[in-house]
């Protein structure tokens, strides 16, 4: 019979990892996903670009006039000529004939210039009568002409791949003309959520229970980002099921993403369900809040026939059970990890200086990610209880201070702010 291992005599707990080690491991896992597909421009947005957009032509196509005024040859007025007849109207969207020499053409802003002009003056700087107009002011060449190829050259890459596509994106691609865009398939994720506790909302709230929040959390964050979701929604805390929508999970999806179950309890059955299906690295993140985040991969059942290939992997990550944790956990680590599947060349968010307008005299040794927002004044003001269990503070909130560990923090000095809008989408 053997001898209970007493405190003193157990092996030494694992060192927590820093958050800035954690991502690096996920995202050194995760390789762009191979497959693409074609979509009309008007479809695309959020969508990773698979290929580079090339531009076929100059923008502008044609020297054109940034302003309502007047076409000009510079020498006829040089010459000290201040009264030329109008010889054309030239409004946007229709060719020119050649400007002669001594007349004037009447333009309109985004109208071609006309072959022989190299200046526009502006309508405020003339006066018009009878068909002439008089100049009061003396123009150089290349004055209010937008210069063909000014914004874009033939041939010139304007939208690499990788690159996330935003609205303004989408418009860069179709002023080029691209009717579509050749993307990255969208990332394939399971969810399902562990806890006999948990109850959806309109149901009957029993003695010990609480509603489901990070189901809602959780699936729309994902779409948020593009994703194409199946939501298994709550598994009972029972190993063999758990195993079982494990099993179905892995067999259609490039990750499957859970919520509570991933620490050490004798109800926590996520854990030794991956462990069993697959691997898994349960890492203790040196984060508050956080800290528990499951990461590691669940085999797919082999292909069945004479020339079988084998199933392969879904990536799977575990992610706590609070609200606040998971939420936080999300943002700052699956995030970057399906931005990295889906083939964006740019994962991580953009941090700003600000200042903090609160004292917050105790410090933690981990790695502290704070709500708080903006204030009028520009500094931030923290949410008066950063409890994990808080989802209101993420609401308040408009992002996290990354705080480093063992960090007091005092009224006035800078410190970095991560927006949410840089962390949801």
């Amino acid at each position: 019979m053997s001898t209970p291992t007493s405190p003193s005599s157990a092996a030494p707990r694992a060192p927590m990892l820093s958050t800035a080690d954690a991502l690096a491991t996920l995202l050194a896992a995760a390789q762009p996903l191979a497959g693409t597909e074609t979509l009309s421009t008007f479809d695309a947005l959020n969508r990773v670009l698979a290929a580079d957009v090339v531009s076929p032509l100059d923008v502008p196509p044609m020297n054109t006039s940034a302003m309502d005024g007047y076409a000009v040859r510079v020498a006829d007025l040089a010459q000290g000529s201040r009264h030329l007849p109008v010889s054309q109207r030239i409004p946007a969207g229709h060719a020119p004939e050649a400007l002669a020499a001594g007349t004037a053409a009447r333009i309109f802003t985004g109208a071609t210039v006309p072959p022989g002009a190299d200046a526009v003056v502006m309508q405020e700087q003339t006066e018009a009568a009878d068909g002439a107009v008089t100049f009061l002011h003396t123009p150089k060449a290349g004055e209010w002409i937008t210069a063909q190829g000014a914004d874009i050259r033939k041939n010139t890459v304007i939208l690499p791949a990788g690159t996330r596509l935003t609205p303004a994106a989408l418009g860069l691609a179709a002023s080029v003309g691209c009717a579509t865009l050749t993307v990255v398939r969208r990332v394939k994720v399971a969810v399902f959520f562990t806890g006999d506790e948990l109850t959806m909302p309109g149901e009957p709230l029993k003695p010990g229970a609480i509603y489901n929040s990070n189901r809602f959390t959780l699936t729309g964050l994902l779409r948020n980002l593009g994703c194409d979701v199946t939501d298994y929604g709550i598994v009972p805390d029972q190993l063999d099921v758990t195993r079982a929508t494990l099993r179905e999970a892995a067999a259609a999806h490039d990750l499957i993403l859970t919520s509570g179950g991933v620490s050490v309890g004798e109800e926590d059955h996520v854990r030794p369900a991956v462990e069993a299906e697959g691997r898994i690295n349960l890492w203790q993140i040196a984060m508050k809040p956080g800290k528990p985040l499951a990461f590691g991969a669940v085999r797919r059942a082999q292909e069945a026939g004479a020339d079988s290939k084998p199933g392969g992997e879904a990536f799977f990550i575990g992610l706590p059970g609070n609200p606040v944790s998971s939420f936080v956990t999300f943002l700052l680590f699956v995030r970057p990890f399906l931005l990295r599947l889906a083939g964006a060349t740019h994962v991580s968010p953009r941090a700003l200086s600000l200042r903090a307008d609160f004292t917050q005299s105790k410090s933690d040794r981990r790695n502290e990610f704070l709500r708080a927002r903006v204030n009028p004044a520009g500094g931030l003001d923290l949410f008066s209880n950063q409890s994990s269990a808080v989802l209101t503070s993420t609401v308040w909130g408009d992002g996290l201070i990354d705080n480093p560990p063992n960090h007091a923090i005092s009224a006035g000095e800078t410190v970095r702010f991560i927006p949410f809008t840089e962390l949801l989408y």
